[in-house]
């Protein structure tokens, strides 16, 4: 019989994809390729944090005794890559600060990979029985099937409302309960 995914194995799978969705946005030449790299990250990211914040930051707040400061600094990592997601939204993919931002967010989301799988999930492996870990990886999964699967998918937004915002709407069901 096959083990079911941990939610530490979902969630560095998702780590790795991020980086290949990276490697694809800084190489590609078209800038409509690169537009659509950008959107396709903004996806994954946006699927990956959402399912993060619904199911594995309540387990630390539970389980380590430092739980709510590590849970509230990943929460905050979360908003500044959401920020730079958001300023992202519209700019020209030819243009300087496109790229600009690209790096930053890069960066962001490299210390943040490291962090978790460094210190993070080391210590939650230690912390939690596998069956719980297994548990959360396929809430984990759950929470991204209700994510879109690529920038094609999600119904045009409403005006005013952006990408990552829409995006965000869609994974968590927002404004359809």
């Amino acid at each position: 019989m096959a083990h079911a995914v941990d939610v530490i194995t979902e969630l560095t799978a998702d780590h790795r994809e991020m980086d290949e969705t990276f490697d694809i946005l800084v190489q590609a030449v078209p800038a409509a390729e690169r537009q659509t790299a950008a959107e396709r990250l903004t996806i994954e990211l946006v699927r990956h944090t959402v399912a993060e914040e619904e199911h594995l930051y309540p387990t630390l707040r539970e389980v380590l005794p430092d739980g709510d400061l590590i849970a509230d600094r990943e929460i905050a990592d979360h908003a500044r890559m959401e920020k730079i997601l958001k300023d992202l939204e519209g700019l020209d993919a030819d243009g300087p600060e496109f790229d600009q931002l690209v790096a930053a967010l890069r960066a962001e989301v490299t210390a943040h990979v490291w962090d978790e799988e460094e210190n993070l999930f080391p210590r939650l492996r230690e912390t939690c029985a596998q069956e719980a870990l297994e548990r959360m990886g396929d809430s984990v999964r759950c929470a991204k099937l209700r994510a879109p699967r690529s920038p094609g998918t999600p119904p045009a937004a409403a005006p005013g409302i952006g990408l990552v915002d829409h995006a965000r709407d869609l994974v968590t069901n927002r404004g359809h309960r």
